[in-house]
C-alpha cells in the first residue's frame, strides 16, 4: 500500500509459519532380514524442531489462556496438530492406530512412524507412569522418538514438575535421565518393555493450562 513498514526490536515472538513446509530429515535403519532393506528414523534435528513447535504452542496459550480455558485434551491435542501439519504437509494425524492402540499424535513418513506423542492431563503420579505404560505399548520395535504433552491446571503448578521429576525414574522401563530442556521440559531415554536392548527418547513437556472460568 505504500506504508513503510518497520518491526518494531524485542518483541517476542510466539509462531510463525515457514515459508517452505518441511520434510522430515530422516536416517536409514538396516532391517531386521539378510536384504538390504533401509527404514526411516526421524533425524535428531527433526526431532528437537517438532519439540520446538509444541513449546511455541504453548507460548501462545501462556499468552492468550481466555481462549483455550474451555477446551478439552481433545481440543487441546487438536491445537498441536494443525501446527505439525503447517510445516510437515500434513503428515501428523491424531487419534491413529498403531501398534496395540490408538496413539494421539503421530507423525509418519514413507508409510513408517518418526515420531509418537500422548496427550494427558495430569492426574496424579500413578496415571503419569500409566501413561508412559501407554506410549511404550504404542511404540513399535522401530520408534525411537516420543513424547508426553502433560497439560496441568493444578493451582500448585511447582509440585507438579517435581512429581514428574521424582516419579520417572520409578519406571520399570526407565534407563537414564538426559537432563532438562527448560523448567518444564524433561528429557529420558527408555527401554522397550519386550526388547531391554532397544532404547527410545522421551521428551515429557509439561503445561500449565488456566482452568475454565466457573471452575476458579
Amino acid at each position: 500500500m505504500g506504508y513503510p513498514l518497520k518491526r518494531r526490536q524485542g518483541v517476542p515472538t510466539t509462531y510463525a509459519v515457514p515459508i517452505k513446509r518441511r520434510k522430515p530429515r530422516i536416517d536409514r535403519l538396516p532391517g531386521p532380514t539378510d536384504k538390504v532393506q533401509l527404514e526411516p528414523t526421524l533425524d535428531l534435528e527433526e526431532y528437537e524442531n517438532i519439540l520446538d513447535i509444541m513449546r511455541n504452542m504453548v507460548l501462545v496459550m501462556e499468552r492468550s489462556p481466555k481462549a483455550f480455558e474451555q477446551m478439552g485434551e481433545e481440543d487441546l491435542r487438536t491445537q498441536f496438530l494443525v501446527q505439525l501439519n503447517g510445516q510437515y504437509e500434513g503428515q501428523a494425524t491424531g487419534e491413529t492406530f498403531n501398534s496395540e492402540g490408538k496413539t494421539d499424535i503421530l507423525i509418519r513418513q514413507e508409510n513408517k512412524n518418526i515420531f509418537i506423542a500422548e496427550c494427558k492431563f495430569w492426574d496424579g503420579e500413578k496415571k503419569y507412569l500409566e501413561t508412559i505404560d501407554q506410549l511404550l505399548s504404542y511404540a513399535g520395535w522401530r520408534d525411537t522418538k516420543t513424547a508426553i504433552l502433560l497439560f496441568s491446571r493444578n493451582v500448585g503448578f511447582s509440585a507438579v514438575l517435581q512429581s514428574v521429576a521424582a516419579s520417572t525414574p520409578t519406571h520399570p522401563c526407565f534407563v537414564r535421565d538426559l537432563g532438562k530442556k527448560n523448567e518444564t521440559e524433561f528429557r529420558y531415554t527408555f527401554r522397550r518393555p519386550t526388547d531391554p536392548s532397544r532404547e527410545l527418547f522421551l521428551a515429557v513437556l509439561v503445561f500449565d493450562i488456566p482452568k475454565p472460568a466457573r471452575a476458579k
